[in-house]
């Protein structure tokens, strides 16, 4: 792009954040940078090499950039300068680069969860437990965000839609989509479930066993996403010494990878042998 270029806007998003048209090559972009969209115009122009542009993106697909545009259309101002904020303050608290997407459907989120409850309309999150305890400063942060919506709206922010608050939070941070979480949460749930079931044992939700164990299982899937596998030097070992707990980690990828779509290393099986072997160890030393 030259830096005589004109970029036309199509849509201010919020103070750092605009839709625009590159005038030279049609092609349509989202600019993020510091009060980029302050007092901005739909229509007033903006230059290529405008010293506010930090970043900027293009959505391949025109059709998922006007479904943007109509959808930005009826929401609030005040829902997009709260959405900002707590944008801001999640690139703060991880000190990270947001992906941009976030700021296109945080607002849209947050508009609709306010219409819901206003209208009284339940929202209910079947991953709130293990939500809270995965995404710990995530959800600290959707606390935080509940406060600021609740002041600005005057309405109720359930513990339920602070769970999804975080889903969005971690989206923006991790770069993976709110239905990729929701599967990989959901995932995890099915895996407890089946060493439940598998074991005949009942796993407290509140100790720090459930807690070590599912924090494993998000990073296990996170690795296998990536394929960032590392190896195991243990395997040979555990397969002798662990059959039992190896016989089930067998059963709980094939689960995995039903649901993943992907191999499962045996690496990664390996490492879970060893936190099954832990954790029937601390259940049968329970009293």
């Amino acid at each position: 792009m030259s830096s005589g270029g004109r970029l036309k806007i199509e849509r201010v998003i919020g103070n750092n954040v605009v839709l625009v048209l590159d005038e030279a090559t049609g092609q349509e972009l989202v600019l993020l940078g510091k009060g980029i969209g302050f007092a901005s115009k739909d229509t007033s122009p903006l230059v290529a090499d405008d010293p506010r542009i930090e970043k900027r993106f293009r959505l391949d697909d025109r059709d998922q950039m006007k479904d943007y545009q109509t959808l930005l259309e009826g929401i609030p101002a005040e829902t997009i300068r709260i959405s900002e904020q707590i944008i801001e303050m999640a690139a703060q608290r991880f000190e990270c680069q947001i992906n941009y997407k976030l700021y296109l459907a945080l607002p849209s989120h947050i508009h609709f969860a306010v219409y819901r409850l206003k209208n009284g309309m339940d929202i209910v999150n079947p991953f709130l437990y293990e939500t809270k305890m995965v995404f710990t400063r995530e959800y600290e942060i959707a606390c935080e965000a509940a406060a600021m919506i609740r002041d600005a709206f005057n309405v109720d922010i359930p513990e339920d839609e602070i769970g999804f608050l975080s889903y969005h939070i971690h989206s923006g941070i991790a770069d993976v989509s709110v239905g990729q979480i929701i599967k990989y949460t959901n995932l995890i749930q099915c895996l407890v479930a089946a060493i439940e079931q598998r074991g005949r044992i009942q796993i407290p939700r509140e100790g720090t066993d459930y807690a070590r164990l599912i924090s494993h299982f998000r990073y296990m899937i996170e690795r296998i996403v990536n394929r960032k596998t590392t190896s195991n030097p243990f395997m040979k070992e555990i397969k002798k010494t662990r059959r039992q707990e190896y016989a089930l980690a067998v059963e709980l990828s094939k689960l995995m990878q039903e649901q993943l779509h992907m191999e499962i290393p045996e690496d990664e099986i390996g490492y879970m042998v060893m936190h099954l072997y832990r954790l029937f160890q601390a259940l049968s030393s329970t009293p």
